[in-house]
């Protein structure tokens, strides 16, 4: 296979991508709510003539493609199919999400259209697999909790994965660029909550009451110095404190603050320490006015670690892709559970550039304003073929 003959392809599967990515974005579900979404794919799959299998309650899609000869390794593909509680803000676009409340704010639509359009590239180039591609769409990525669940029901096994690929389009790089970096490229993200606990009473008697409202104030103060006073500046992490929920009326002093926030670093060793201490610090603050906190740890996923060899692998595909710019971005401290899968087996998580600030497609992710210039859309399924087969014609899979 020549690299003209693929591009060529991708770019004839243009339309149908444009019509996968609109139709999902029309219909936008929530985490672990993707039943009508898992159909769509498992439907597209099923006429492409290949297998599909639907997993967690029938909210996630596996399927194999099997190559040319018996064995090989197996290459996982994988997509996250979840959108988000935001409405959208567009309702000039002919594809604006149809459900009030909810939409792809953050381009999954387009990881599934991708996805599926590389599963057909590979499969028009079942003689050139050396092994098989298992290409997984996986629900709940937003709540982190999706890839535990998927990994916990089989999809690494049977037979084993060898190593893994995915993609995150990015509004922030322009479209055409591919963003390829080695070792760490998202942050851990996990969720803290804490609750400072004093005694209520009269808002004009505050001497007979203890007040946890000063508390969770200083502690919010307090927590900003894990990260500029104990971790070193070369460590980007970051502590956020996201919500602060207490009381009934404005003359009660009540019983209990609950905060809630996030975590984000680049090592484990950063991860575990902040978590930890977010405990400690709460604990410790408001012991000294008599009051106590309790921090509990909520769902959360490692950072997204890029092998080497295999982000050589898509740099290769990308030089190979005409139209696609090769760049090296700086790691962001957004999170996805995609690092999950890389933490069991080796791979690479690649940003596609999707904005355009000339068509005005600029809004970040997670805004009721974010939206993607699809001329992407070839673009990631082409490098992610090309990666692919490189991947299986290898002598031992890499």
């Amino acid at each position: 296979m020549t690299s003209p003959d693929l591009h060529a392809e991708s770019l004839l599967l243009a339309p149908q991508l444009v019509a996968d990515r609109r139709q999902l974005h029309r219909h936008p579900e929530l985490s672990g709510q993707e039943h009508q979404t898992a159909r769509y794919i498992a439907d597209r799959l099923s006429g492409l003539g290949l297998s599909p299998q639907l997993l967690l309650d029938d909210t996630a899609v596996t399927v194999d493609i099997p190559g040319a000869g018996p064995g090989g390794p197996v290459l996982l593909l994988r997509a996250d199919t979840d959108a988000l509680p935001i409405q959208e803000r567009g309702d000039q676009r002919p594809y604006c999400s149809e459900v009030p409340g909810v939409m792809h704010a953050c381009g999954h639509d387009g990881h599934v259209a991708i996805a599926l359009a590389t599963a057909e590239l590979l499969l028009g180039h079942r003689d050139q697999l050396s092994g098989t591609v298992r290409v997984i769409f996986q629900p709940a990525e937003e709540t982190a909790d999706g890839a535990e669940r998927m990994i916990s029901a089989g999809v690494l096994e049977s037979p084993p994965v060898q190593a893994a690929l995915g993609l995150h389009l990015w509004s922030g790089q322009q479209v055409g660029r591919v963003g390829v970096r080695d070792g760490a490229i998202f942050a851990s993200a996990d969720e803290f909550a804490v609750e400072v606990r004093g005694r209520g009473g009269h808002g004009a008697l505050p001497h007979q009451a203890l007040d946890p409202i000063p508390i969770a104030s200083l502690l919010v103060l307090a927590l900003q110095t894990l990260v500029s006073r104990e971790t070193s500046p070369f460590s980007p992490t970051v502590v956020t404190v996201g919500t602060i929920s207490a009381g009934q009326a404005f003359n009660i002093i009540p019983e209990t603050v609950w905060l809630t926030g996030t975590v984000r670093a680049f090592t484990e060793e950063d991860r575990e320490r902040l978590l930890r201490r977010i405990g400690e610090v709460a604990s410790g603050i408001a012991g000294a006015f008599g009051a106590t906190a309790a921090m509990k740890r909520g769902a959360g996923c490692p950072p997204v670690a890029c092998d080497p060899g295999m982000a050589e692998l898509v740099r290769r595909a990308v030089s190979e892709s005409p139209g696609a710019e090769l760049i090296e971005p700086e790691p962001l401290t957004v999170g996805d559970d995609v690092g999950l899968f890389l933490r069991q087996v080796p791979g690479c998580y690649f940003l596609l550039g999707a904005g355009n600030e000339t068509s005005g497609i600029s809004a970040p992710h997670h805004h009721p304003e974010f939206d993607i210039d699809e001329a992407c859309l070839p673009i990631g399924a082409e490098v992610l073929a090309r990666a692919s087969l490189a991947y299986l014609s290898l002598p031992d899979g890499g």
